[in-house]
């Protein structure tokens, strides 16, 4: 209602709402979960259930997830001797911790707070940046996501800092490059689960499709975008912070130096299809928006825990299973036959000779309402569109659609008899 968004936000307005809908069939580390998913983009929901089906067939998904921990940065700057500061901020690590500690004392009742710290020199003395060293705090935010408690941390720790290493206190705030707080997700995938007929083959081309995303960081990027339609999908349900989860990912797929697909899928020694993924994950099921969003407690129960770390794994499998059925749509064809009404299914009775194509013939308003109804009962994920024309402006697709244009060249100097 009103009062609960002015809570939230400043300037209220309006609500904007976006559809609200359960993944299925998603079996994880031998636990069913109906999956919260929200999200505009059709087939997306579709598209992980029927994925989540094929991975149920090879045993599900198995998650592993790190512990919660985050990290906290304090910039200081003009160390005159950044070595020798890294030395003494190793050497009273433990008054450090306990500094923090201090700032947090319900999260350590809980089994939370800063566990250690990691020190590191960004400039030398004598550079444009003068001497520089950051200070990683490494807390452990339990079931939040922990934005709110690692600033605390460490605004309380660098006056600390600054004395121990001589220098003057910069930023102080959270990194969303949560490197030590990941999911580890895998999945196998048998071929007869994958198609009935040509598994093989279509396993296969989804190892050349993940293959290439390793080597073109053009594709990495529109891979790991299908990735995230999952995993946003579940992180706007519950609330989360969608943006620095996004955030994060996308750093940690360019850590190498060159942006690489979050997830690679392989080709088993046994024949099944094998994928794997790791990113960070933030996320939290206390605190936050939580606390005010009733939808999004909905979505936890609907999800059927409470836990940091199952919504973690539940996010990541959601992520690999749009994956999947991202590549397996580029795999596969749909036969629209079977699906057509109308006028569109006389023409396949009258020109036998079309295949797996579906034609747009004629332009009168019958003709139109056939061919979208007939669009709309193939079960597919993407519509790829090849009239001459944009397809979309005069027919109705609620599905994803990629059209396909073209351009010829004239080859040797036959002519048609006059």
């Amino acid at each position: 209602d009103g009062a609960t968004c002015d809570n939230m936000i400043e300037n209220v307005i309006g609500r904007y709402n976006l559809p609200f809908g359960p993944g299925l069939n998603f079996l994880i580390n031998d636990r069913d979960f109906l999956v919260p998913m929200v999200i505009e983009e059709p087939s997306v929901v579709a598209a992980a259930s029927n994925a989540a089906r094929m991975i149920r067939d090879g045993g599900g998904f198995r998650a592993e997830v790190s512990a919660p921990v985050m990290i906290g940065q304090v910039q200081i700057l003009e160390v005159a001797n950044p070595e020798a500061a890294c030395r003494d901020l190793l050497a009273r690590e433990e008054e450090i911790l306990a500094a923090g500690r201090e700032q947090v004392p319900n999260l350590v009742k809980r089994g939370g707070g800063p566990i250690g710290i990691k020190p590191r020199i960004l400039a030398l003395p004598g550079s444009a940046d003068g001497g520089m060293v950051v200070v990683h705090l490494h807390i452990d935010v339990r079931d939040a996501m922990g934005a709110n408690m690692v600033n605390t941390i460490a605004e309380g720790v660098a006056s600390l800092l600054a004395e121990i290493t001589g220098g003057k206190i910069g930023l102080r705030i959270l990194s969303n490059l949560a490197t030590h707080r990941t999911v580890k997700v895998c999945a196998s995938i048998p071929i007869t689960a994958l198609a009935d007929e040509n598994g093989a083959e279509v396993r296969d081309a989804i190892v050349s499709a993940s293959r290439f995303a390793e080597l073109d960081p053009y594709r990495a990027t529109t891979h790991n975008k299908g990735i995230m339609n999952g995993v946003d999908a579940v992180i706007m349900a519950t609330a989360n912070d969608w943006r620095s989860v996004e955030a994060g990912a996308h750093a940690y797929a360019a850590q190498s130096g060159t942006y690489q697909p979050l997830a690679v899928w392989t080709s088993g020694q046994d024949g099944s299809l094998k994928g794997e993924m790791t990113l960070p994950l933030a996320v939290g099921t206390v605190g936050g928006a939580l606390q005010v969003h009733p939808t999004a407690k909905l979505a936890l129960t609907i999800m059927g825990s409470e836990s940091a770390a199952d919504l973690a794994a539940v996010s990541a499998s959601a992520g690999l299973a749009c994956y999947l059925a991202a590549l397996r749509a580029g795999a596969e064809i749909i036969d629209p036959r079977p699906y057509a009404v109308g006028e569109i299914a006389a023409s396949y009775e009258k020109y036998v000779h079309i295949s797996d194509v579906l034609p747009a013939l004629g332009y009168a308003e019958a003709q139109l309402a056939d061919l979208h109804c007939t669009i709309e009962r193939v079960p597919c994920d993407t519509v790829v569109v090849a009239t001459p024309i944009d397809l979309s402006r005069v027919v109705r697709i609620t599905k994803p659609t990629a059209r396909v244009t073209y351009s010829f060249e004239e080859s040797g100097t036959t002519r048609l008899p006059r």
